[in-house]
């Protein structure tokens, strides 16, 4: 008989911590599991899923007007906000009792409310302490705000999914790409968006060629780019309007911006604070995050971590892998560390844009000579709308053995077509087997294996 309450207590019920407690329960291990909100985490809840509803909402924008190019007549349609969120929150609804019967069905102990670590291996949760071999941190992150005068007056990626009305200029802060999905977003339903970033373009750490082809589309769906500036504070109107006041990266005055709303995007942090993780030994870093070894170990034996809040690869897939790995090391002894270097990813823009592999910069300084075929042209579908939107598609391989190293997209169905390809690179794809795989005629993914022409080596 074990002399705890659990073999495993898991904090924070989101995808990765809802994933290890039900592979941890299957292996007939006692779990429970703790949270203080709603079973689901920031993807389900406040991230991932609401907000790709939304951008799907708002693309029908652009569908209305491209139909009548294809004999379509505009049959006088309209948009409604609060109806877009209530179905929004009907599907949150339903997807938050899908994984209260997924942990039930499981056999793990749900517990509601805030957990906070009383020991090496113990847990209190609302008032009472329970006793674990094993503790799992999963509590992810949370919007991060700058400190500058009023910025209370800001909104963050949480509010900006239940926002009561649409306001008709918004400011977004950050390049990131959750700055650029709502700016996409609420640009497609009318709103004048203005998007302020520190960077030259959006999408600091994607390849080059994904960020420049991003900001050309972006700008042509009227979306302003204020590059290379930042806020230096927020004030409220007389009228009720709120005036930004700007500077360039460098300090120097710029000139104010006055709108309706600002949504702050500038990043995100771990959520650790109040754990009691310090209390016990846990290290953290300069952002808050749990520092863990390959195998999510913490400096405490016993205590692990995993998903955003060790700030490793911020993506709801790597979290449930993570999980995976955790899990079959403490109760099925194949420890194994995950391998985070084929990871793909996808930034729901307008148009979307996905990515696997290394960049063509990283594959320069991993790899030093490279091979790079790129291509840009209209998709079919816009031949007969007229719409000035371009497809990106873009191949890095190793020059020696060919190897493809990356592959990058900007473009509709880009998440979609870059998942295949993500297969093909964790297989050791080469560019001969791009090229001698048939296409698919007509389609955009042919593009993919008809790429046949090397961009002329950059200039020293």
């Amino acid at each position: 008989m074990s002399a705890f309450d659990f073999d495993l207590f898991v904090i924070g019920a989101g995808s990765g911590g809802v994933r290890a407690s039900r592979l941890a329960a299957a292996s007939g291990a006692r779990v429970a599991i703790a949270e203080e909100g709603r079973v689901g985490g920031t993807c389900v809840l406040r991230g991932c899923v609401p907000k790709k509803l939304l951008v799907i909402g708002s693309h029908f924008a652009e569908d209305f007007i491209d139909a009548q190019a294809y004999g379509w007549t505009e049959a006088g349609a309209s948009f409604d906000w609060p109806s877009l969120i209530a179905a929004k929150n009907r599907e949150l609804d339903r997807l938050h009792g899908v994984y209260l019967r997924l942990l039930a069905d499981a056999g793990v102990t749900l517990l509601q409310g805030r957990a906070k670590l009383a020991g090496p291996q113990r847990v209190s949760v609302a008032g009472r302490v329970y006793s674990a071999e094993r503790i799992v941190v999963a509590t992810g992150g949370w919007p991060f705000l700058p400190d500058i005068p009023g910025i209370g007056h800001a909104f963050t990626s949480n509010e900006a999914l239940d926002l009561a009305t649409l306001p008709k200029r918004l400011a977004i802060v950050g390049g990131g790409y959750i700055a650029v999905e709502f700016a996409g977003l609420f640009a497609a339903l009318g709103v004048a968006v203005t998007l302020i970033l520190r960077g030259a373009t959006p999408l600091r750490g994607f390849d080059e060629d994904i960020r420049s082809t991003l900001a050309e589309e972006m700008a042509k769906k009227h979306i302003v780019i204020a590059n290379r500036t930042r806020v230096v504070s927020i004030a409220r109107r007389d009228d009720g309007q709120l005036r930004l006041q700007l500077t360039d990266v460098a300090g120097a005055p710029e000139n104010a911006l006055d709108v309706d709303a600002v949504l702050y995007a500038t990043g995100r942090r771990p959520n650790t604070r109040g754990l009691g993780l310090e209390e016990v030994g846990v290290g953290l870093d300069g952002d808050g995050a749990i520092v863990v070894d390959a195998f999510s170990q913490s400096t405490v034996p016993g205590i692990y971590a995993l998903g955003d809040v060790t700030n490793r690869m911020n993506l709801t897939p790597v979290a449930i892998a993570e999980a995976r790995c955790l899990i079959d090391g403490l109760f099925h002894g194949q420890p194994r560390a995950m391998d985070y270097r084929l990871v793909p990813s996808a930034v729901f823009s307008q148009p979307p844009a996905a990515t696997v592999g290394l960049s063509e910069a990283e594959a320069r300084e991993v790899w030093g000579q490279v091979d790079v075929y790129v291509s840009k042209f209209r998709s079919l579908r816009h031949t007969l709308t007229g719409r000035d939107e371009k497809v990106m598609m873009k191949l890095v391989v190793k020059r020696d053995d060919q190897r493809v190293l990356g592959c990058h997209m900007v473009g509709a169905d880009a998440p979609e077509i870059v998942q295949g390809l993500a297969v093909a690179l964790t297989a050791g794809a080469t560019k001969a087997d791009f090229d001698g795989t048939i296409g698919i005629h007509p389609t955009v993914a042919e593009e993919w294996v008809t790429l046949r022409d090397k961009r002329p080596e950059p200039s020293l």
